[in-house]
């Protein structure tokens, strides 16, 4: 049986899930994967990026190393080059791609929830942000990006044709609300990043946090009827895409939706 060394990397992935995900993916696809979680401070990433490169043979990477992990990469594939950012490193190669914005999409399309023709609001203009706007706009939405660095946001609409910048929030209807920020977890837990009035002119909240399964800002659109997707489906489908590319077989969205099914019923408690 084929076995791959594989590992995340992160200031902070004690609590990740990308063991049990590869792992079961895995498993599933008739092959063995070794893989660890290793949290990493600032200071010591670029040293450990150096050893990760001799000892595994791909990892991915986490907030907040999306985009400093490619100083010590030789070429960019895919949607790494257009938003700047990885997540997925082949060492052997030292290539870097982004599977986040396949992952997100994958969510939505699973999800039933439409895009094109649709206007959608996403909140955060980091490396998550960044994969939403882009893929919204490719699959034909209009998308506004709001995030609390105003020239952030503002920079992001400028670099992707078509999104518009909101310096501030108001109250006006969208399609779909989209949490990339990392407001609702951690030190967070419990607070919403919009309110109950912007979110009752939506139909659809997604929220790309996955842990608590269901935020401050699901809870609230689910009070007002509206449907509540939240970050684990993309957390898969990211891993998903990964494995794809670490073992250089063709994705299929069928059986990757098939797999989280099977993946939540084995390990995940709403």
């Amino acid at each position: 049986m084929k076995k791959l060394k594989l590992a995340v990397i992160g200031a902070d992935v004690s609590r990740s899930l990308s063991p049990q995900i590869h792992c079961f993916i895995a498993e599933k696809s008739g092959y063995c994967v070794e893989y660890d979680k290793i949290s990493v401070a600032e200071g010591e990433f670029d040293g450990v990026a150096q050893k990760l490169f001799k000892e595994y043979d791909g990892f991915n990477v986490t907030i907040p190393y999306k985009l400093r992990i490619m100083r010590h990469l030789e070429r960019l594939e895919g949607d790494a080059a257009v938003f700047g950012a990885v997540n997925t490193v082949k060492c052997r190669e030292k290539s870097g791609y982004n599977t986040d914005g396949a992952g997100f999409m994958l969510m939505l399309e699973n999800a039933g929830i439409e895009v094109k023709g649709k206007d959608f609001l996403v909140l955060g203009a980091g490396g998550a942000g960044r994969s939403a706007v882009k893929k919204l706009l490719d699959g034909g939405a209009g998308v506004t990006v709001y995030n609390r660095s105003a020239q952030k946001a503002k920079a992001l609409a400028n670099e992707f044709n078509g999104a518009i910048f909101a310096g501030e929030l108001t109250n006006k209807p969208y399609y779909g609300i989209v949490n990339a920020t990392g407001v609702g977890m951690g030190d967070s837990v419990g607070v919403s990043p919009v309110g109950e009035d912007l979110l009752s002119l939506c139909e659809v909240a997604v929220d790309l946090i996955y842990s608590p399964a269901k935020t401050e800002f699901l809870r609230i659109a689910e009070g007002l009827g509206k449907r509540a997707v939240n970050g684990l489906a993309m957390l898969f489908y990211q891993a998903y895409f990964a494995e794809c590319i670490f073992t250089k077989t063709p994705y299929n969205g069928e059986r990757a939706k098939q797999l989280f099914e099977e993946f939540k019923k084995s390990f995940y408690i709403r």
